[in-house]
């Protein structure tokens, strides 16, 4: 788990354009994040268990609800569902909802529809700070082992 003076550091050793913007309140809700961001522009960073282990899978509002039978069938999974969260918190050190879009540790899946927004905003890590980032630096800062189309 990354500390957020840790990812800035590393975001800005890396040359990715962000920003951090901090709010009062976590996000909890569709409504919450409306009030600090476009909603067609946020990508949740969501955990899921495979057979193989977890991954993170960092998919646009946009999509809507993820098909997690597709997303088997697709990438050759035999399980796949969300990560509870007692698992999400002892394998990567965030908490359910405010997991980093980076240093989260984990082999990714990426909507690549994502990359048509000049920046998206999703976890930092912080449940009261949203990262601010260019979709191309999440998934150069991520291992990317399948693309949502």
């Amino acid at each position: 788990m990354l500390t957020l003076p840790e990812l800035t550091r590393m975001l800005n050793e890396s040359g990715c354009r962000f920003e951090l913007i901090a709010h009062d309140f976590p996000i909890r809700s569709t409504a919450d994040a409306a009030s600090l961001f476009p909603l067609r522009q946020s990508a949740p960073t969501l955990i899921l268990q495979t057979e193989r282990g977890l991954i993170a899978c960092i998919s646009g509002y946009a999509r809507g609800r993820l098909d997690l039978a597709a997303l088997k069938r697709t990438f050759g999974y035999s399980s796949l569902k969300l990560a509870p969260a007692t698992r999400v918190l002892a394998e990567t050190g965030y908490v359910p909802g405010a997991v980093s879009m980076i240093g989260h540790g984990l082999p990714c899946l990426f909507d690549n529809r994502l990359l048509e927004h000049g920046f998206i905003y999703g976890g930092s890590g912080d449940e009261l700070h949203t990262l601010k980032i260019a979709p191309a630096d999440v998934a150069r800062m991520n291992t990317i082992i399948g693309v949502l189309e």
